[in-house]
């Protein structure tokens, strides 16, 4: 199938010393509904395939299969540091940090938003999975939280959203809605009219953007693309649900702090 596609968001590329991908669904060896690059371990594919995807990812930003580190992700506003691979399962959170060099933190995705998040000086890094109930219940913030704690300055944070489902692919009801306004009057701005009048267009990766803002990450950006738009290029849940398709694969965005 070819090596893996990449792509980079141009703030964290900026920085020395680290490295990062938001890989698309091209390159690795799984079929089917999971072509090509599936690193999802919880997807029904072939657990072969997909580590071998996973292999060929690590080996993309220079690492070993084992450095690859990625959580059981339950859409929480969990964070945890990471000094060393898991020695068995992978614990419950949604947000990876480590100040450590050569790990590579992941975070999977299929229409969530992936964070990546850095602090080029400091050298601490962070892989964040942000799906609606962990963005509204703050895992951006408890992310940039555990990297202060590790020595990093929220001043010289960098942070980059990459491929989610876009506002156009994302009609929500109103109920859906109301949790957010009845948070914060401020998060209406995020919800656009539905074609429906009992229906909004949710703008998630907006919404992370903005989450990452209060947690007081000065420079970040979204790199663009829908996932669910997008079908050559990403997976998707919700394309998954509107198809009737039996199951979908997961994609990876990946950091690294360079030894």
């Amino acid at each position: 199938m070819g090596a893996p596609e990449l792509l980079r968001s141009k703030l964290l590329a900026s920085l020395t010393g680290i490295d990062h991908a938001f890989f698309t669904r091209r390159g690795g060896v799984s079929e089917g509904l999971y072509e090509s690059l599936n690193v999802g371990l919880g997807s029904r594919d072939d657990p072969e395939r997909v580590r071998e995807n996973r292999r060929q990812a690590a080996a993309a930003l220079g690492a070993e299969a084992g450095r690859l580190i990625t959580a059981y992700q339950v859409h929480s506003a969990r964070a945890i540091t990471v000094e060393a691979p898991f020695g068995g399962e992978p614990p419950e959170a949604d947000a990876l940090v480590t100040a450590t060099p050569g790990l590579m933190l992941g975070a999977l995705a299929a229409d969530c938003a992936p964070i990546l998040i850095a602090d080029g000086r400091a050298r601490i890094v962070a892989a964040v999975h942000a799906g609606w109930k962990g963005a509204l219940a703050g895992v951006a913030a408890s992310a940039v939280e555990a990297m202060v704690a590790l020595g990093a300055a929220r001043e010289r944070l960098v942070a980059a959203v990459g491929p989610c489902i876009g506002q156009a692919s994302y009609e929500v009801g109103l109920e859906f809605e109301g949790r957010f306004v009845s948070a914060s009057g401020d998060f209406q701005r995020f919800f656009a009219a539905g074609a429906d009048p009992k229906k909004r267009q949710f703008d998630l990766p907006g919404f992370v953007l903005g989450r990452l803002a209060a947690a007081g990450v000065a420079r970040a950006e979204w790199i663009g693309a829908d996932t669910c738009a997008e079908s050559a290029d990403f997976f998707s849940h919700r394309r998954m649900t509107l198809n009737g398709e039996a199951d979908y694969g997961r994609g990876l965005s990946a950091i690294i702090i360079k030894p």
